[in-house]
């Protein structure tokens, strides 16, 4: 079928033009660092030393990567990175269901209520050392299960998905369902959870990030090298590669120190940022639909 060309005006060419050339700007000013970090992390701490890398990589070089694999903890960060965001999301996902949704059900009459001390939680906390504490007295110190049960619950997550399931299933289909002797349980199960897949791909990846990215937790709770995750071991590595200028007297060894310590801190940024680039395309199709039931009121 053949539409008719609608002719634009001069005035929407140009407000065209104008957001387009807007994007672009964004574009760049997101893209560059990224672009920037990675050609650094494959020059050479030569290179790097004498500003001499814009956009590629300029005396390509693997030197930032080998120090960083070099250390014997980066298997184990990554192993300990991995358990602790894959049973961190598990948890976190089948916990936030659990409370989310029996904040939909009319029969429960005290849901409001309920909802308020959630919405509560987000606005005042108990502090650090009260929270030090209480991971101490559950007697979680030092153990994998300091970085997993913290994360269990997040007053957020309980709204997107209790907000989605309340405007996203009709009423009509748990009423139809229940005249079908079908439970509460078998319900959730069997018609709410796979109908909330675009949810539960946004929350779990929210809460996958945020563990992956976390290390004050490992910081202030972990004592054992073993259990450490990669944020902590990277951060370890930066530290050890710290160089104090007053140490070096020959000016051309503190410039090749300097180059090599910058050449690694950019390796560990995409060392730390890679498993977080890889996983998001395969969720980015559900952001517009999470970012949208975001904005409605819960």
């Amino acid at each position: 079928m053949h539409h008719p060309h609608i002719r634009q005006s001069a005035s929407d060419r140009a407000v065209h033009g104008i957001i387009l050339l807007f994007l672009t700007g964004c574009l760049v000013v997101v893209a560059y660092p990224l672009l920037y970090v990675l050609s650094s992390s494959l020059s050479s701490p030569r290179a790097i030393s004498a500003g001499k890398v814009w956009l590629l990589p300029v005396e390509w070089t693997l030197d930032g990567y080998a120090a960083v694999f070099k250390n014997s903890q980066i298997v184990t960060g990554f192993t300990n990175s991995i358990l602790y965001m894959a049973g961190g999301t598990a948890l976190n996902l089948v916990m936030t269901v659990l409370a989310a949704y029996p904040l939909t059900r009319r029969q429960f009459a005290p849901r409001n209520k309920v909802m308020l001390f959630f919405v509560i939680t987000m606005f005042f906390s108990g502090g650090l050392i009260p929270y030090y504490l209480l991971v101490k007295e559950l007697g979680m110190i030092d153990t994998r299960w300091a970085m997993i049960v913290p994360t269990a619950l997040s007053a957020w997550n309980v709204i997107l998905m209790r907000t989605y399931i309340a405007n996203s299933i009709p009423e009509d289909l748990h009423e139809a369902a229940s005249m079908d002797g079908c439970g509460d349980f078998k319900y959730l199960t069997k018609i709410v959870l796979p109908l909330s897949k675009p949810i539960l791909a946004v929350i779990g990846l929210y809460v996958a990030v945020g563990i992956w990215n976390s290390y004050f937790n490992a910081l202030i709770f972990l004592k054992s090298a073993d259990l450490q995750p990669l944020q902590l071991v990277l951060r370890n590595i930066l530290i050890l590669n710290m160089i104090d200028p007053t140490m070096i007297k020959d000016f051309d060894a503190l410039m090749r120190r300097q180059g090599l310590t910058d050449v690694i801190k950019y390796a560990v940024i995409i060392v730390s940022s890679a498993p977080v680039l890889v996983l998001y395309p395969f969720v980015q199709k559900y952001f517009v639909r999470g970012v949208m039931i975001g904005a409605i009121k819960g």
